[in-house]
């Protein structure tokens, strides 16, 4: 019995070995040229403005979280769907189907609660920060503006 571990260790540490041995290979291959280009953070193509570091909403997390739950939930209503609709299971048993979906009406039952739990205490209302209008530095003066847009001064 032994030997099969044997196996499952030696498949595991052929894998390190493999990827140990690729990343040295591109590392002494490849050209290491740093500038300031390479070396800058990317951000969608886009120069970065500001500090990196600044805090996320934690309403992120909650929206993630309730993606993952509905998620889950549709991995467990895909094989439910293939069982349900099994004749052999029909035949077997008559009450099958619709203990089946009794079942399955209360799991969608319990999630549907939960989210509207949420819903009701204000989880999934989205509080938008206050905006303010950029001010641009244009070399155009702002009076010829008006001539195009009535309403700027």
């Amino acid at each position: 019995m032994i030997e099969q571990f044997a196996y499952v260790f030696a498949f595991i540490a052929a894998g390190i070995l493999f990827i140990a041995l690729i990343l040295f290979i591109s590392r002494t291959l490849r050209p290491f040229r740093p500038n300031s280009e390479k070396l800058s953070t990317y951000e969608s193509g886009e120069e970065p403005m500001g500090n990196a570091n600044i805090r996320f909403n934690p309403r992120f997390y909650v929206i993630a979280l309730l993606f993952v739950l509905f998620e889950v939930e549709l991995l467990f209503l895909f094989p439910w769907a293939v069982v349900f609709g099994n004749k052999q299971l029909a035949l077997a048993d008559s009450n099958w189907p619709i203990y089946a979906l009794v079942e399955m009406c209360i799991f969608v039952g319990i999630l549907a609660l939960g989210l509207a739990f949420a819903w009701v205490k204000g989880y999934l209302t989205w509080e938008k920060p206050p905006t303010s209008p950029e001010k641009m530095n244009s070399p155009i003066p702002k009076g010829a503006y008006g001539k195009y847009l009535p309403n700027s001064k």
